[in-house]
């Protein structure tokens, strides 16, 4: 399995941030409503935040050495992958709501309410914590290099 690249995470954010700035702008101009997550979708953001630091915590503490029990390899795994999912689903909504924001902005002054805009900013702050936690929990999973002393490390770069 690959680490997440941040290239990569920046190219998702700005496909998904022009993708919803043109929608922005057709659907604004159409008379339709603007098309951002609503605030309750920041609990869902948050509850997806904890389980990943929650078993990125439990992988971690196997890593640094609390090894009483053995760690279940897939547990590992699934926290590897859903830490990975994470930081691509912050960048989608991150890109999102900040094409969406751009967009409102410059209608700021037309607009009875900022609700569109304070929602985006709300969203673009829960993509950007997806993406650290997403990360650092990824950090989490990969195993120390070994002290062998022989040169190269067999293990360096792999995951727990």
């Amino acid at each position: 399995m690959t680490t997440i690249r941040i290239s990569w995470l920046g190219a998702l954010a700005l496909a998904a941030g022009l993708l919803g700035w043109v929608t922005n702008w057709w659907m604004s101009r159409n008379g339709f409503p603007t098309p951002v997550l609503h605030l309750s979708s920041l609990f869902t953001l948050a509850a997806i935040v904890v389980v990943t630091l929650v078993l990125g915590m439990r992988v971690n503490r196997w890593r640094n050495g609390e090894r009483k029990r053995m760690l279940d390899p897939l547990l590992a795994t699934r926290t590897l992958v859903l830490s990975q999912a994470t930081a691509y689903a912050g960048a989608l909504i991150l890109g999102w709501h900040l094409g969406i924001l751009l967009d409102q902005v410059a209608l700021v002054s037309v607009r009875s309410t900022l609700v569109p805009v304070w929602s985006s900013v709300a969203l673009i702050a829960g993509g950007i914590v997806m993406i650290v936690v997403g990360v650092l929990v990824e950090g989490f999973c990969r195993l120390p290099p070994d002290d062998d002393g022989g040169g190269q490390e067999a293990n360096e770069g792999e995951y727990a």
